[in-house]
C-alpha cells in the first residue's frame, strides 16, 4: 500500500506538463540538502530505518500524483507531474514523513484508513504542503484557518484513493484522529 501526495502543486496542474527522470532525478540529489530534508533522513536513521541511497527515485507515474511511498521500496517522486525544485522538495518531505511513520509505528496498517488518514494530516500538517502561499497558488483564498482546511481537503484527496476506505469511511477516520494525529509534531519539537 501506498500513501501519496496528489498532483496539485503549488505552480497548479500540472498535468500535461513535467519533467525527464533525469531532470528530476537531479531535483531530488539538490532537495537532499535541503534542512527538513536533511533532519527527516537523520530522524529516520536514529529510528532504525534503513535508507539506501536509492530511497528516492524519480519515476514516471502513470496516476495522477505528484510522488508516494511505498514500504519496503521508499519514496517515488513523479517526474512527469513536477516541473519545479520545490516542487520536488515539497514532495520529498511529505513523503519522508510517511516513510517516518511506518518506521516508528510497528502496526501501521495503510489498508486502516484511520492509520492512512493519521499519516495524511501528519503530513500535510507538518510538511508545508499546506502554507498559505502554496494554497493561494492553487486558488484557495482564505485568511483564517486555511491551513486545517487545506490539511483536510488533501487528506481526503489521498484517501480517495484507498481501496480500502469509502469517501464516508475516510471522513470518520480523519475527524476520529484529527486531533491526536494533527498535534503528534514528532520528529519536529512543533510544526515547521
Amino acid at each position: 500500500m501506498a500513501a501519496g501526495s496528489d498532483a496539485s502543486s503549488a505552480a497548479g496542474d500540472t498535468s500535461n506538463r513535467g519533467m525527464t527522470v533525469e531532470e528530476c532525478e537531479n531535483m531530488i540529489q539538490r532537495s537532499l540538502r535541503s534542512p527538513t530534508v536533511k533532519f527527516l533522513r537523520e530522524h529516520l536513521v536514529k529510528s532504525g530505518c534503513d535508507i539506501s541511497s536509492n530511497f528516492i527515485k524519480a519515476v514516471n507515474c502513470s496516476q495522477r500524483m505528484s510522488g508516494g511511498y511505498v514500504r519496503g521500496e521508499g519514496i517515488m517522486v513523479c517526474s512527469n507531474h513536477l516541473t519545479i525544485q520545490d516542487e520536488v522538495t515539497q514532495v520529498v518531505i511529505h513523503e519522508l514523513i510517511h516513510a517516518y511513520d511506518d518506521c516508528r509505528a510497528a502496526n501501521l496498517d495503510w489498508t486502516n484508513c484511520a492509520h492512512h488518514a493519521c499519516s495524511e494530516i501528519r503530513a500535510g500538517h507538518l510538511s508545508g504542503d499546506c502554507h498559505y502561499k502554496r494554497e493561494l497558488l492553487r486558488g484557495f483564498v482564505k485568511l483564517r484557518g486555511h491551513e486545517q482546511d487545506c490539511v483536510r481537503r488533501r487528506v481526503m484527496k489521498s484517501l480517495a484513493s484507498n481501496p480500502y476506505c469509502s469517501e464516508a469511511a475516510a471522513k470518520d477516520a480523519m475527524e476520529a484522529v484529527w486531533d491526536t494525529c494533527y498535534n503528534d509534531t514528532k520528529p519536529f519539537d512543533r510544526a515547521p
